[in-house]
């Protein structure tokens, strides 16, 4: 089998779980709402910018690639 076949079959497995752990997860952990994102409210619009999630998001998986590349 081919490698490009293979990775995008992984990728999509990879992102179904993960997609199932958000969906399940951002039930017990408050995913999106951190200190440190930026929510505007305005009378007929709302601004959200998750900065810490992002960046928390960032360093997790910056330390995964980390460790599966040893």
């Amino acid at each position: 089998m081919n490698e490009a076949p293979k990775f995008l079959i992984i990728a999509g497995i990879i992102l179904v779980i993960v997609g199932l752990l958000w969906y399940v997860g951002g039930k017990f952990l408050p995913i999106g709402k951190l200190p440190g994102d930026i929510v505007i409210k305005r009378e007929n619009m709302t601004f959200y910018f998750p900065l810490m999630t992002s960046i928390v998001v960032s360093v997790v998986l910056s330390l995964l690639l980390f460790l599966f590349r040893r």
